[in-house]
């Protein structure tokens, strides 16, 4: 579904990503982990079609989007919905018309049908009863779930996930991971997540790639990269003050 062929992209003289190489498989939940700066939001931004690669190539169903103009672009971004670290609501609007926005823009759906669409996706993340909320009125995880209502209303082919959990208690965390999970069983959609969480990794996760210095230093199945004998990996997975990773 998604394939990262030598992926790179810079800004001025700074490379943050350095010939990525990385393929998700139609279905699956790919984590791609690494420390605060190492690249990997920027690789989901790429992935989505919100920053163009500076070379390489990033094909999605076998197309190239990094060749692509912007109205091109846009005939793929309807097929990927994206889930931001902080929600992304907007705040003049209630629940309901912020996952109504994408259906009003981009389709020609009547009002009972996006009604019915909004209330279907809202039911799924467990808000059915959210609808005229302000989003100044929820948790942070209830706004994390209306944001994925948001992107799930144009039944897109993949998810994207930017730091899903960040700054959620545990338990909160779980109910997230476990909604990504519930995504991906019941829509079939192919997801990548990008997150420091390794609890939520191992909960969602059907293969792992880690992105250390804007390289892709090693990929594998969960039990796979539980069993690296890479220093880097090992070190950020076990959460040790000690190795390679030096913080400052």
């Amino acid at each position: 579904m998604i394939s990262v062929k030598q992926l790179s992209y810079r800004v001025g003289s700074s490379s943050i990503l350095r010939r990525i190489d990385l393929h998700v498989r139609k279905g699956e939940t790919m984590a791609v982990m690494g420390m605060s700066g190492a690249g990997k939001s920027t690789l989901l931004k790429c992935m989505g079609g919100l920053l163009r690669p500076t070379g390489g190539q990033l094909l999605i169903d076998g197309i190239d989007i990094a060749r692509m103009n912007e109205s091109q672009l846009d005939d793929v971004r309807r097929r990927i919905g994206m889930v931001f670290q902080y929600a992304a609501l907007f705040d003049s609007l209630d629940v309901y018309e912020n996952v109504a926005f994408g259906l009003r823009r981009h389709t020609n759906l009547k009002e009972s049908e996006i009604a019915d669409l909004v209330q279907e996706r809202l039911a799924m993340v467990g808000l059915a009863d959210t609808q005229r909320k302000m989003p100044s009125e929820l948790s942070g995880g209830m706004q994390k779930r209306v944001g994925l209502a948001r992107a799930l209303a144009l039944n897109p082919d993949i998810v994207l996930y930017d730091e899903p959990t960040a700054g959620l208690d545990p338990i909160t965390a779980a109910t997230i991971a476990d909604l990504i999970v519930k995504t991906r069983d019941e829509l079939g959609v192919t997801s990548v997540l990008v997150t420091h969480d390794i609890q939520s990794i191992i909960r969602v996760a059907s293969r792992i790639a880690m992105i250390h210095r804007g390289r892709i230093i090693a990929s594998g199945s969960v039990e796979e990269m539980e069993q690296c004998e890479d220093a880097t990996v090992r070190q950020f997975m076990d959460g040790d003050t000690q190795g390679p990773i030096k913080i400052g």
